[in-house]
């Protein structure tokens, strides 16, 4: 797996992804949460750069049953021809109802939206 430490995993999110996409030809495809879990752990921790900073990452993490190890954090302005990542996608919808709750706290929290995620592979392919 030499090739992957030149090409490794990138981990994206909404606002980084098109940092990403400057130039080429690409293959965005939608995932499910366990081709997701698979894909990540095809790859050792070093093969792997965690290109967004967001507590996000570990509730993802949590979510998908995925161990989640210290990846380093790169900022990455384009991707290689043959290099893959995964895109985790945030998707915010209002509320249709507002249940108001007590927080853990006593203070009254009201519900505004809902939030969700999917997962994506993009790959580079030109």
């Amino acid at each position: 797996m030499a090739d992957l430490k030149d090409k490794p995993l990138l981990l994206l999110n909404n606002s980084n992804m098109m940092s990403v996409l400057n130039e080429g030809e690409f293959k965005c495809s939608n995932m499910s949460f366990e081709e997701t879990k698979a894909i990540i752990e095809m790859y050792d921790k070093d093969e792997i750069l965690l290109c967004f900073s967001s507590n996000d990452v570990q509730t993802i993490f949590d979510y998908l049953g995925i161990q989640a190890k210290d990846f380093t954090f790169k900022s990455i302005r384009n991707m290689r021809v043959g290099q893959d990542a995964i895109v985790f996608k945030r998707y915010i919808t209002p509320s249709l109802t507002e249940p108001v709750i007590q927080a853990d706290d006593g203070v009254e929290a009201k519900k505004i939206q809902n939030v969700y995620v999917y997962c994506q592979h993009l790959s580079r392919v030109k």
